[in-house]
């Protein structure tokens, strides 16, 4: 098993500390925002590319793509 440690932060420290905290919060969010945007257009060009029939070979793979982009934003 693997033991979960918490380290202490100094009191002094503690604002820079929550400041660290919140800026890397911001940055998940952004970056899971970003990835369910992108996961979405290119679920819409690989529909758009399905239409054709030559592209369907392209279409389909890119659809897969943006969709495990998706559930991967979400969860």
């Amino acid at each position: 098993m693997t033991e979960h440690r918490t380290k202490r932060v100094y009191w002094l420290l503690y604002p820079f500390w929550l400041i660290w905290r919140l800026v890397i919060w911001i940055i998940e969010v952004t970056g899971r925002l970003v990835g369910a945007i992108l996961g979405l257009a290119m679920m819409v060009a690989g529909v758009i590319l399905t239409i054709t029939v030559v592209g369907a070979l392209i279409g389909i793979p890119l659809i897969i793509f943006g969709f495990m982009l998706i559930v991967r934003s979400l969860f």
